[in-house]
């Protein structure tokens, strides 16, 4: 599961790194413990000029069909295994693919007296992005919300001993193919889901301070030896 992370990098490395042209009025703030329901950073494909879009999108992904907007709470990962099965996701697998920015995420240890998070990144520090689906849900009384999910995949060994799931992170050069929205062969975009190299990536202990989502600071990434 991917219950919290991070997106603290300046628009202009964004625009640089994931190719986006405009990312229009996005009023920057570092963002140190984005929460389910929150608004996230996200790239899409605009399917008439093909160029890659930037969106705020709600973290919790309410289906086209849903009754209300609840339903999104429950929604704030996939599973890759079953995306093409399940009715939440397969429509959006096939045709509304995008990527959640990020560059860093947490997962929590279960020890005797407390839950000890953790902060994982890529060892380069860079800004990566997840894989994600979107959907537009449209309210009886019209309101229209767009939102996502963030696709789990199997631990690699780094994360395998704090928990099972892993958020799928994605290479920089399979961005293209996930967010292509003429390419609806789910047996090629499953093959992108897989778990990220754990040599890529390093695993901190941080501040419990980042427990409580209305904790936004540099004090949640903060190496928890340096505490001591």
């Amino acid at each position: 599961m991917c219950g919290r992370f991070t997106l603290v990098t300046e628009p202009e490395r964004l625009k640089q790194v994931f190719d986006i042209s405009d990312i229009g009025n996005y009023q920057f703030e570092p963002q140190y413990n984005i929460a389910p329901t929150q608004m996230v950073a996200t790239v899409l494909c605009n399917s008439e000029t093909e160029k890659r879009d930037f969106q705020l999108l709600r973290w919790g992904l309410i289906p086209s069909w849903a009754k209300d907007s609840k339903m999104g709470a429950r929604m704030i990962n996939a599973r890759a295994e079953t995306l093409a099965e399940k009715p939440s996701f397969r429509s959006a697998f096939k045709r509304r693919r995008c990527l959640v920015l990020a560059d860093g995420f947490y997962e929590w240890e279960k020890l005797e007296t407390k839950k000890q998070p953790y902060y994982f990144q890529l060892r380069d520090k860079q800004p990566f992005a997840f894989a994600g689906l979107w959907e537009e849900w449209h309210s009886p009384e019209n309101e229209k919300i767009a939102s996502c999910t963030i696709i789990t995949t199997n631990a690699n060994e780094l994360l395998q001993p704090i928990h099972n799931r892993l958020p799928v992170i994605l290479e920089q050069s399979d961005y293209k193919q996930w967010l292509d929205p003429k390419l609806q062969q789910t047996e090629l975009l499953q093959e992108l889901l897989q778990p990220y190299k754990d040599e890529k990536m390093t695993k901190t202990a941080v501040s419990i301070r980042v427990n409580n989502p209305k904790n936004n600071s540099s004090e949640c990434i903060k190496p928890e030896r340096e505490k001591n």
